[in-house]
């Protein structure tokens, strides 16, 4: 059976979801096609529910830093399961609002895998051909292969976000986002965790020396990090799994674990696609080939968004707003770019580590003149009243013109504090202007003028 439409929306996440409802309200017929439940990677096995892990962790680590100051808690503990059951309040119900969402808007919601079967219609695997004046690719992106033997007994970050009970020996594949927020929630409900890193550092979209830094917290919680370490596979025993891996410098390296959790990178989730069949075309690195305005330079009917478009850094916002961008190509014609400007990112570790704007290293390539001001703080109020010993910031100030032109931070708060750095990037605020700019004291964003 054939239905036409003006929009069909590949994925059911924050791109998709912004991308359909936007199209839908303008007065145009939508339809949107994803073979998971309804809600995306952020709602569903990303983001929201990892916050709510991290909520727990917090307030464990909180307990802590303040024992011998006031506090006693002396039971203070993670029951993982009801932490899980918690988080699932959250998670349980997205399905089925998404799912209302869309009825309430008009836009037909189809529970299948999609593929394309010509330049404007895609098919479902329940046999239902769709065709569409325009096609948007929001299908978020998945676990990059790892390509060693073993691989399959790796879990992934949706399916430790289940887990009804967490094993006591965990091992980490990888060294970025998940990595790291993974490791400090298992650390602090009791688990022995390890960490194989491939690269020279943790987290290596953040500045080198604020990570090095917060890798004081990964000692002091017991997280065992190896970094220039590349695993070779992985085999199941009858105590578990075998990881083994191979050190920098030729040794060979083994770790027993009870899980091993993949967290060495995303891609873009386009294999099942069959994007031949539209005469949509990838780069070498498999990534959509797109012109500025978030269509596909070789079949015009397609755009794509978020994790799929991988224009923008892969973040939630970034999504967001890539929807907004191709909505206002395809209602006003190709007038609209997405602006990357000011995005900040943001490691749930505890505490966060967040950054905006360029790095220390990207503005020296540039030839920038700039002044930057760097320090470890622990000493200051903000930190010490949390008895924090993680605090510190980068901040870089152009010369000529005084606006930010990157922040790096870490330690309480920060997560809310380099909210504010994005903004005065985005939008063009000098370091004068945040420096006069009254914030509420004591707080977070009052510690902002000693950092310029």
């Amino acid at each position: 059976m054939t239905k036409n439409y003006d929009l069909v929306v590949i994925g059911s996440g924050t791109a998709a979801m912004v991308a359909s409802h936007r199209m839908a309200s303008a007065g145009r017929k939508v339809a949107v096609a994803d073979y998971r439940p309804f809600g995306g990677t952020c709602a569903l096995r990303g983001c929201d529910p990892k916050k709510m892990l991290v909520t727990g962790a917090q307030v464990i680590d909180d307990v802590r830093r303040m024992t011998g100051r006031g506090v006693v808690a002396e039971d203070a503990q993670i029951l993982w399961r009801d932490l899980i059951a918690f988080k699932r309040t959250f998670t349980g119900p997205v399905p089925g609002k998404q799912e209302r969402r869309y009825a309430d808007h008009g836009i037909d919601a189809y529970h299948a895998q999609a593929r394309f079967v010509g330049p404007n219609a895609i098919e479902l695997d329940g046999g239902d051909r769709l065709e569409a004046q325009h096609i948007l690719i929001a299908a978020g992106a998945r676990p990059a292969p790892l390509g060693f033997p073993g691989e399959e007994f790796l879990i992934t970050n949706a399916e430790f976000l289940e887990l009804e009970e967490l094993p006591e020996r965990i091992v980490l594949v990888g060294g970025g986002y998940i990595a790291a927020e993974f490791s400090h929630i298992a650390a602090r409900a009791g688990a022995k965790v390890t960490i194989l890193q491939r690269g020279g550092h943790m987290l290596p979209h953040f500045d080198a020396d604020l990570v090095g830094w917060l890798m004081e917290k990964f000692r002091e919680i017991g997280i065992d990090v190896r970094t220039r370490t590349l695993v070779e596979g992985v085999e199941k025993t009858d105590r578990g799994f075998l990881v083994r891996a191979r050190a920098d410098g030729g040794q060979p390296v083994t770790v027993e674990a009870d899980l091993v959790v993949h967290a060495a990178g995303r891609i873009p989730d386009l294999d099942s696609l069959d994007l031949q069949a539209a005469s949509v075309e990838r780069d070498g690195n498999g990534h959509l080939k797109l012109n500025e305005f978030l269509q596909s330079i070789s079949n015009p009917a397609v755009y794509a968004a978020g994790d799929a478009a991988r224009m923008g850094p892969p973040l939630t916002p970034v999504s967001s707003h890539d929807a907004k961008v191709v909505v206002r190509n395809l209602l006003d014609g190709n007038r609209h770019r997405p602006d990357y400007r000011g995005v900040p990112s943001v490691a749930f570790t505890i505490p966060p580590i967040t950054s905006v704007g360029l790095s220390e290293r990207e503005a020296r390539e540039k030839g920038l003149k700039f002044r930057m001001q760097s320090q470890l703080v622990p000493n200051w109020y903000t930190a010490r009243r949390v008895a924090e010993r993680v605090y510190g910031f980068k901040v870089l100030v152009d010369d000529e013109t005084d606006l930010i032109i990157g922040a790096h931070l870490v330690g309480p708060h920060v997560d809310e504090v380099i909210n504010l750095f994005g903004l005065a990037i985005r939008h063009g605020l000098t370091a004068e202007d945040l420096k006069m700019t009254m914030f509420a004291y004591p707080t977070g964003a009052s510690d902002i003028g000693y950092m310029l």
